[in-house]
């Protein structure tokens, strides 16, 4: 990481953009920095250059501030009873190529667009099914879909019934 204030703005805003157009290629949701910073997101073998795992979570945190654009969230580290943190103190993380509030822009305009208001759809119709074949949310982390659909929630815009393995969302 570059030392002068100017050109580290710089340089982080060219991190993001990579590690945005490279999780959005792969469709990667969630990021595990442990594991990423050995792959060829971090890592040029050719020239002989990383990004070292301290790099990565300051690149990381930074996405995750306002100056960031929001562009990625920590994850909880459920295992060590850790609760939701902002800092980098995580090592896993949501990549948002796109935020939840377009995931739901989009689910909403597909379901505005084949008449699927007042339908009850699984999650994993939604996801997996051939009638989304085509949608930039096929296959998408259900998770993270959980997050979107909660943004239509709030709006009055749908409803999530269901138990965890069988979540049902009704549009409106």
């Amino acid at each position: 990481m570059q030392p002068a204030a100017a050109t580290r703005q710089s340089q982080l805003h060219s991190w993001s953009a990579l590690i945005q157009a490279y999780c959005r290629h792969h469709r990667i949701f969630q990021l595990s920095l442990i594991e990423a910073v050995d792959t060829e997101l971090f890592w040029n073998k050719r020239l002989g250059k990383r990004l070292s795992l301290t790099d990565a979570k300051e690149v990381l945190g930074w996405m995750c501030k306002p100056e960031g654009g929001e562009r990625a969230e920590w994850i909880a580290d459920k295992a060590a009873g850790r609760g939701k943190t902002k800092d980098a103190g995580g090592s896993r993380a949501w990549i948002y190529w796109k935020r939840p509030e377009e995931w739901a822009g989009l689910v909403e305009g597909w379901v505005d667009a084949t008449g699927q208001k007042n339908t009850v759809l699984t999650l994993y119709e939604l996801t997996e099914s051939d009638a989304t074949r085509d949608q930039e949310f096929y296959g998408m982390d259900l998770e993270l879909l959980q997050k979107s659909l909660q943004i239509l929630v709030k709006r009055g815009k749908a409803q999530i019934f269901g138990t965890e393995d069988q979540l049902g969302v009704k549009f409106f």
